[in-house]
């Protein structure tokens, strides 16, 4: 072999050495802690926590004489390691993040109940949490993760098209939503033509949160399936009288969540549901032709329940967790304990994270930075998931959205919908 071809091999066998060991090293904490606590999670709840200087974990890691290594995958492919770690014999991870709707009976029993390890070491004011979250992370009586993040559900209008369309407030009930939905559909100002809501018919949070402000529901956390019929009825009438009345997009069938976020911002659409986190993307200057004009308030309950019981909107949650195979669980209960801390979860809020704590949304340094704080606390209070986890869910859900677009769009008659919703998902529950 040659002189120069050796130099060559061994420069690139340098390269890829000195690339995986900078690779190795640059989980490693910056100094020589005495110990590790590996975490599984998506790139968001390790961004959240801060970096060097603004490290909301710098002291935590002191007093411990710890450090975090964190492993970070997007959200499906996350949930399939969490699992298989949590699977084996024993596993390197102390600490998962997990999305609330998928822990049933079998994958809770793969993590540590946390109902002692809260009687014994309790996390600062626990109470503050909100509820809704809280029970989001209880499986068959058991708490096993901690809130960490969510995504609750809110109604955006736009201000200036609704001013345009002769509307001087937004609503206060389902019903006089579905009204200025109605008359927001016209061709603005601007000569774009204008409809009153844009939804996505591929997520069940819509009809859901439709049902719900007539006091009704898809499955309840005790597993109850459609508890009102005449009320999921009611809010899929809604739905289908703004299709037939131009209020809803005609493409509402293919029509996606990203859709959403692009009609609000180019002005084609008055209202839409979504996160209260997607404000500010809704009103940069960059993307929107309406920065600072998009505004949000509580999804409206119906007329008849105004005043009489809270609307209770769709909430997504992630939780933190202990694998029952982990090696070191009090440190990784000391972690969740910290990360759950009223200073932590402000500091992780000011960092774009959704807070779980309802005092977080009163912090000055909060508001000043999220113009919809105090409306999502509000709602927040009463949120839940959109259903609960259970072995048949995603096909559920698939089975009701079917079921859905046939009524919104007018191919099967509203009552024979849910009907046929009630006898197709009832196979699919858990005993």
């Amino acid at each position: 072999m040659s002189n120069k071809r050796f130099a060559t091999i061994n420069r690139r066998a340098f390269l890829g050495s000195a690339a995986g060991a900078a690779a190795l090293f640059a989980t490693r904490p910056s100094w020589a802690a005495s110990k590790t606590l590996n975490v599984l999670s998506h790139k968001v709840h390790q961004t959240v926590l801060g970096a060097d200087d603004g490290d909301l974990m710098k002291d935590w890691k002191a007093t411990n004489d710890a450090g975090i290594s964190w492993t970070t995958f997007d959200s499906n492919p996350l949930q399939d390691r969490l699992f298989r770690e949590a699977s084996l014999s024993e596993t390197d991870y102390g600490v998962g993040y997990i999305i609330d709707n998928r822990p049933t009976s079998d994958i809770a029993a793969l993590f540590e109940p946390l109902d002692d390890y809260l009687k014994k070491d309790g996390i600062e004011d626990f109470g503050d949490i909100a509820p809704g979250l809280v029970q989001g992370m209880t499986v068959d009586g058991k708490l096993i993760g901690i809130p960490v993040r969510h995504a609750t559900q809110g109604l955006f209008y736009n201000e200036e098209l609704l001013e345009e369309a002769g509307i001087s407030a937004p609503p206060t009930t389902l019903e006089e939503l579905v009204e200025q939905a109605k008359k927001a559909t016209f061709k603005s100002n601007a000569g774009t033509p204008v409809v009153g809501m844009v939804l996505a018919s591929d997520l069940a949070v819509f009809p859901v949160m439709f049902a719900r402000a007539f006091g009704g529901d898809f499955i309840t956390q005790n597993f109850e399936l459609v508890p009102d019929p005449a009320a999921m009825e009611e809010g899929l009438n809604a739905l289908r009288g703004m299709f037939e009345a131009g209020a809803l997009p005609r493409s509402y069938a293919t029509t996606r969540n990203d859709d959403q976020v692009t009609w609000m911002q180019q002005g084609r659409a008055a209202f839409t549901v979504l996160p209260f986190a997607r404000n500010g993307q809704l009103n940069n200057p960059e993307q929107s032709k309406f920065p600072g004009k998009i505004k949000a308030i509580e999804f409206p309950i119906s007329a008849a329940l105004k005043g009489k019981t809270p609307m209770a909107s769709v909430v997504e949650a992630w939780g933190m967790v202990i694998p029952r195979n982990a090696k070191d669980k009090e440190l990784a209960w000391k972690f969740i304990k910290e990360v759950s801390s009223k200073r932590v979860t402000l500091g992780m809020a000011i960092n774009g994270n959704g807070p779980v704590r309802v005092s977080t949304y009163a912090e000055k340094d909060f508001v000043a930075k999220n113009p919809v704080a105090e409306v999502e606390a509000g709602v927040l209070a009463h949120a839940r998931g959109a259903f609960p986890p259970f072995p048949e869910a995603a096909r559920a859900q698939s089975t009701l959205l079917e079921e859905v677009q046939l009524a919104v769009l007018g191919r099967k008659p509203v009552k024979e919908a849910v009907a046929s919703i009630i006898e197709r998902v009832k196979p699919m529950m858990p005993a």
